[in-house]
């Protein structure tokens, strides 16, 4: 490999590593406008504009409508061994869940953790609570009375037309709980009740290094789920380019089984009694999580989030007469095990959430139940990481051997190809056609040192979802990787992060590269170039999860392992049939 080639390399894997920050002092994010960060903690801003028209744009109806309490929102706090509740009188609802098993942010070890050491929670920051209620003249100043009455908590106002509304929440187990709205007409007369959306909630990051793409809702038709993220909402132009952003999604034929908001490793569910009639999604603005104290200067930007709710239509109430809409909602970690016996036990397939469809769902399944298994068999989640490879490694050998047994074959056999590319260079039919017979005379195949690739893929795909979002792994550590859904970060130079497990897999996979029998009719310039390319890799996954990168790692020793034994077996490839070469005089 010349130096040209060489600077050029080294010149793109600098630029991969520099893009980030270069994009982010260029094009930095946009700060939050002064009206938006005051309505973030009481009013809704319109989610159906940019942030930075937010304070420009008129209210929606429902806000109109509201007129502004003249009492503090009262807090009420209830808990169990798996979460607090945090019941607000603003809105009648819940302001937001934490999770007592969880941090917020996990933090590498001697690193000072702030004074309030955060939970994680869903729903936070979010500008309405959970089961608000939203339509024409349904609010009025939105404050409602709270009351508790052992595990039920009860929140209640009258409207000024005689509407009664009652919501009432009751505590349960295994990251449940129900909860009802009642519509009462309290009237001698008949009662139209417009239609309105019932909130259940925002999903956001939680912590900093939570993957932004892993944010989303899901919902679910009976039949199909779908993951409505932020590609929808970016709308690009044939997959990659500018498009023109949408801002509110909203879809449904009385047949909305359930819908979840959802980040990295947490989501909030809300399955209604009988299938809801639409679901509607806005994008909107909310300023990222602040975990290090008031003076931090990132809360001053924006990040997105998608509040969720679910439509139901207008109707006329008798006097007297009642309307009630029950759900059982989840709020919990994205544990597949757990979300399938619900699933199961409510014959909903709630466990879609995981988002293990596909091919490379099944694969992201099964290696995510045989991780959990090697794990409850005594096994630390790094090792079961390793033990997996291993496996994977042992299924495939027959396979990855063939392969390497066919490229040295191939590699052997050269000197016959190009003398027939040499004598029918004028006649590509004829060279194609006794090409063929070569191959077929000599029992070997162009595929076959690439299908044993082709095949590993969707496996190495799976494992790359089920690691990046698996909350069994999170805050799991090995060796000096604090937390295997994280790079393996152990210091910075100059703010620049040092992540020993991609510069080992990228240098485990450049020696792989230097042992690999050269590709078959590749030129001498590109195979040298092709050596080197492992470096790129390095930049590709310098940021991603330590787990995913130790998996790698692995399987490029055990791939130089069996190269070696594949060397030390003396499987050299048999002589060639023969095929007339012109002798030069």
């Amino acid at each position: 490999m010349d130096r040209k080639s060489i600077i050029i390399l080294a010149a793109a894997v600098g630029l991969y590593f520099l893009l980030t920050p270069v994009v982010d002092h260029f094009f930095p994010p946009r700060p939050v406008p002064a009206a938006l960060a005051h309505t973030t903690n009481s009013e809704p801003a319109p989610n159906n504009v940019p942030a930075s028209a937010a304070s420009s744009a008129a209210p929606e109806p429902a806000a109109a409508a509201r007129t502004e309490p003249s009492t503090p929102a009262q807090i009420l706090t209830v808990s169990n061994a798996d979460l607090i509740w945090h019941f607000t009188s603003r809105g009648g609802g819940i302001q937001n869940v934490d999770l007592t098993r969880y941090l917020a942010v996990i933090r590498p070890p001697g690193q000072a953790a702030p004074e309030s050491n955060q939970l994680a929670g869903l729903n936070i920051d979010a500008p309405l609570p959970v089961l608000a209620v939203m339509g024409h003249q349904l609010e009025g100043d939105g404050d409602f009375a709270l009351t508790r009455a052992g595990d039920t908590i009860r929140a209640e106002k009258t409207l000024a037309n005689g509407l009664r509304v009652v919501k009432e929440f009751e505590i349960s187990t295994n990251y449940l709980f129900k909860a009802r709205l009642l519509l009462t007409n309290t009237t001698s007369q008949t009662l139209p009740v417009p239609d309105r959306d019932v909130v259940i909630g925002t999903a956001r990051a939680i912590g900093p290094l939570d993957d932004p793409t892993a944010i989303g809702t899901f919902w679910y038709n009976g039949l199909k789920s779908q993951n409505i993220q932020d590609k929808w909402f970016a709308n690009p132009t044939f997959g990659c380019f500018p498009g023109t952003p949408r801002w509110q999604y909203q879809e449904g034929a009385n047949n909305v089984a359930w819908a979840a908001i959802h980040n990295q490793f947490f989501a909030l569910a809300a399955m209604p009694a009988q299938p809801a009639p639409q679901i509607v999604i806005d994008k909107i603005r909310l300023p990222p999580p602040d975990l290090s104290g008031p003076t931090n200067a990132t809360s001053a930007f924006l990040t997105n989030g998608y509040q969720a709710a679910l439509v139901y239509p207008a109707e006329v109430l008798r006097p007297h007469q009642s309307v009630q809409t029950a759900f059982l909602f989840y709020a919990g970690p994205k544990e597949y095990n757990r979300l399938a016996q619900i699933g199961q036990a409510m014959g909903n397939n709630i466990d879609l959430i995981m988002d293990f469809t596909g091919v490379f769902g099944f694969f992201s399944k099964l290696l995510l139940l045989s991780m959990n298994g090697l794990h409850a068999a005594g096994l630390p989640y790094g090792l079961t990481i390793i033990a997996i490879t291993v496996i994977i490694k042992v299924v495939f050998w027959p396979l990855t051997n063939a392969s390497t047994k066919s490229q040295k074959r191939m590699q052997a056999l050269q000197p016959q190809l190009k003398a027939i590319t040499d004598k029918y260079k004028d006649d590509p039919a004829k060279k194609n056609e006794k090409t063929m017979e070569f191959y077929k005379q000599n029992k070997v195949s162009p595929l076959g040192s690439c299908l044993p690739s082709l095949l590993q893929l969707p496996v190495f795909i799976g494992f790359y979802w089920m690691l990046r979002g698996a909350i069994e792994l999170r805050g799991a550590h090995f060796l000096w990787a604090f937390d295997l859904c994280q790079p393996d970060t152990i210091g910075r130079i100059a703010g620049f992060p040092i992540n020993p497990f991609p510069l080992i897999m990228g240098a485990t996979q450049l020696w792989q590269s230097h042992m690999m029998p050269p590709s078959p009719g590749m030129d001498p310039g590109q195979q040298k170039l092709m050596r080197w390319v492992p470096l790129l890799m390095i930049g590709i996954f310098y940021r991603m999860s330590s787990g995913l990168t130790l998996y790698w790692t692995v399987s490029n020793l055990l791939s130089i392992l069996q190269l070696k034994l594949t060397k030390t077996t003396g499987a050299t490839a048999p002589a060639a049939a023969p095929f007339p070469v012109k002798k030069k005089r």
